[in-house]
């Protein structure tokens, strides 16, 4: 297997599949992790629970800083009352993040390939030759294309990318100041505006929107002429470290498969920086497809079960695609969209609107269409404190070599398989759901290496044959 792309997407998803003990490797053109700039930050609460279930969410949580991160166009969504061990999203840039997720591929022995792009690739019945741009080539099953919003692979691959032209763009910068900045958010007619201090001395971190659209590669002078056109001056910036341009263009892959090339992250879709859904969108685009790659390349499942990836992902992201073109309307600062604004945020306050929009932006709501039925099907599974013939377990503890589990509450369920973990378990207490709240107690569950629940019993095991061949192979 090989991914192009070493970012949290690929990283995430190479980390998945050797766990699954699937032979891959990363092309990543950086010759070392680091980054120029802090780039994304934070990781909302569904996320955390993802490294969780690998048992790494501490390695994230001691190099950052726990807070309320979910937020509606500046609106914040306080979710500490949700029923989930993590009712907090992280603080933490980019670069921290790619540090962890890059210790812990490194850990499971996976190769990368530095300091290279893929050139091209040819597919056939049997795999992929992807070419490097160093002239060597290599052969893959399957080919990931984890390589950004100007994804090489999805040009390559002839994938259209549908989708919303930009209607703003942004600066991004870390620079050095002369004149002190008025710290913190500012909105008006061009959109939104601010400044933030950086660790290292008398430096800031910049964000400033542009109107109308520009497009390319941004210069200091381009900075200054924005600054100056919001605030009447341009602070005297200079020792631009980082300085990037971004635009709310909106586009989503109109598939996510061709033949045996794939699609992750900001490769299948880009969007708005407005709440931070990015770089969590990519990781649980990985935690999607690993498992399911893994079951095709070992020859457990067939091909099809790989078009489940698009069925489930593609309807999600398109709703964040959504929320994030509503975001940005609602951040312009005319005094049409600020009173809208603030008619947005009085109904935020409410708790039941607070709770649907909270669940959504932290990623706690997320259910792939997998029939009808108890509600917690194609739901995350809560990560409940059972008690197991070794004491007591966490969920989320069974979950760590990315292997699918039947949890057994009753203790009468027979299962002839190798290929998933059954757990006999005795659970007595409340079962609740995020927005949902309390749900009926199952007799057992089947938990895909995902952690999203495939199949429920309610006192007997009727559709569970058929659940275990659909989803892990006859």
């Amino acid at each position: 297997m090989v991914i192009a792309g070493g970012g949290p997407t690929g990283l995430t998803l190479a980390a998945e599949l050797a766990l699954a003990r699937v032979d891959v490797a990363i092309v990543e053109r950086r010759l070392t992790q680091d980054l120029a700039g802090a780039r994304a930050g934070g990781l909302h609460a569904r996320t955390i629970e993802l490294f969780d279930q690998r048992g790494i969410a501490e390695r994230f949580l001691s190099r950052g800083r726990v807070m309320q991160v979910a937020g509606f166009a500046l609106i914040p969504l306080d979710i500490s009352d949700f029923p989930t061990r993590h009712h907090y999203g992280l603080a933490l840039w980019q670069e921290g993040i790619e540090r962890v997720l890059a210790e812990w591929v490194l850990e499971l022995g996976i190769p990368t390939y530095r300091g290279l792009d893929v050139a091209g690739f040819a597919q056939d019945d049997d795999g992929v030759d992807v070419a490097l741009s160093d002239g060597r080539s290599l052969r893959a099953q399957y080919l990931v294309g984890c390589d950004g919003g100007r994804s090489v692979i999805r040009k390559e691959a002839g994938i259209d990318f549908p989708g919303w032209d930009a209607s703003t763009s942004f600066l991004i910068a870390e620079v050095s100041t002369g004149a002190e900045p008025p710290w913190g958010v500012r909105h008006d007619d061009k959109g939104i505006h601010g400044f933030a201090k950086l660790e290292d001395g008398p430096r800031a971190r910049i964000l400033s929107s542009e109107q109308p659209v520009r497009r390319g590669e941004p210069t200091l002078d381009d900075l200054r002429e924005s600054l100056v056109a919001v605030y009447g001056t341009d602070f005297d910036v200079h020792d631009a470290t980082y300085l990037s341009r971004f635009s709310d263009a909106t586009r989503q892959a109109a598939s996510y498969r061709a033949g045996r090339v794939l699609l992750a992250g900001d490769a299948a879709h880009v969007h708005s920086p407005a709440g931070g859904q990015g770089l969590n969108l990519g990781v649980h685009d990985a935690v999607n497809l690993g498992w399911k790659l893994a079951r095709v390349v070992h020859g457990t499942s067939p091909q099809s079960l790989l078009d489940t990836y698009q069925a489930e992902r593609h309807p999600i992201t398109a709703r964040v695609l959504r929320a994030t073109m509503a975001m940005t309307a609602l951040n312009r600062g005319d005094e049409r969209t600020r009173a809208l604004h603030e008619s947005v945020a009085e109904l935020l306050r409410m708790d039941e609107p607070r709770k649907r929009y909270a669940a959504m932006m932290s990623g706690l709501d997320v259910r792939y269409e997998l029939g009808d039925g108890h509600p917690l099907l194609g739901r995350r599974m809560p990560d409940l404190e059972v008690i197991t013939e070794r004491g007591p377990q966490r969920v989320f503890t069974l979950l760590h070599r990315a292997r699918p589990v039947l949890l057994d509450l009753g203790g009468g369920l027979e299962l002839a398989s190798d290929r998933v973990e059954r757990v006999v378990a005795r659970y007595e207490g409340a079962w609740e759901l995020p927005v949902l709240g309390a749900v009926a107690a199952p007799s057992a569950v089947l938990i895909r290496p995902d952690g999203y629940v495939a199949w429920v019993g309610e006192g007997t095991d009727a559709g569970l044959r058929e659940a275990l061949t659909k989803w892990f192979g006859a």
